[in-house]
């Protein structure tokens, strides 16, 4: 392990620019619940375990149209406490990081909830694959245009569901939903995700001497692994950090077996007297 970490720590330190690859696992020392399999997501909501409902069943556009007061109790509840969420300081070192490179840093990252704008980045430097819970959209699709949810959603906490008035489109006055991706979604919005996504490929293109840092990104729903393979599959510089699926394919990269904090921290810890 301390072989990783100081490899680790050597290609952070010679490398030109950072790209942050970020799944789930990312937010988890921040507080934010593992959803990681039925069980993890029922122990962080039992009243969906009373009820028998998965991640994958809540997190389906459909019940907007049939049970909107559930999926509006799902949603604001993610969306109340992801704006009270306060990001660990591993947010801070990876941006202190590519702050002292040439080409800086960027994020690619299938989270919704906004924590690396909310840790320092731009916008314009977050790539969002999944969209963001902090916009809404019309659910009808009315319209094409995107809002920040500048709303309130007040859920029972009893039965996780939203009491109105719910979240509505302001050109139809019909049910707004978070233009967010979700399980079999055919009515998403991506045009707020397509600007940065696609500036972001361009910035890679650009950093040949780049290396890539990827952080609780699981199998299960594998794109940001993916996409943190092909941008280090230049230089091979792929440092996966995951306490459980952290093994790199054929061998290639660093592997560290850590949660996202400790790991930042132990690299840090050997970065620092370098810097």
């Amino acid at each position: 392990m301390s072989q990783e970490v100081e490899r680790a720590a050597e290609w952070i330190g010679g490398a030109g620019a950072l790209l942050v690859c970020a799944g789930a696992g990312m937010g988890v020392d921040s507080g934010l619940p593992d959803f990681r399999g039925d069980e993890g997501f029922w122990r962080a909501y039992p009243s969906y375990a009373r009820l028998g409902l998965s991640f994958v069943e809540l997190a389906d556009p459909g019940h907007f149209g049939a049970d909107p007061e559930l999926a509006w109790g799902f949603y604001g509840h993610r969306l109340q406490l992801y704006r009270e969420t306060v990001p660990h300081p591993g947010f801070e070192l990876l941006r202190k990081w590519g702050a002292a490179m040439p080409g800086g840093s960027r994020v690619f990252t299938s989270n919704v909830d906004g924590q690396f704008q909310k840790a320092g980045w731009p916008d314009a430097h977050v790539g969002e694959v999944h969209g963001s819970i902090h916009h809404l959209q019309c659910f009808t699709g009315c319209t094409d245009r995107i809002w920040p949810a500048d709303v309130e959603v007040d859920v029972d906490p009893e039965t996780m569901r939203a009491r109105h008035p719910l979240p509505a489109c302001p050109d139809c006055g019909g049910l707004a939903r978070p233009n967010i991706l979700m399980f079999g979604d055919f009515g998403w919005l991506p045009s707020r995700s397509d600007g940065p996504l696609t500036a972001l490929t361009e910035w890679r293109r650009k950093h040949r001497d780049l290396v890539v840092v990827e952080l609780g990104a699981g199998q299960a729903v594998p794109t940001v692994r993916r996409y943190a393979e092909l941008a280090s599959a230049a230089t091979g510089r792929l440092i996966r950090i995951n306490p459980r699926e952290a093994e790199v394919r054929h061998g290639r990269g660093v592997s560290l077996p850590l949660t996202s904090l400790d790991a930042l921290s132990r690299i840090d810890a050997r970065l620092t007297p370098a810097r």
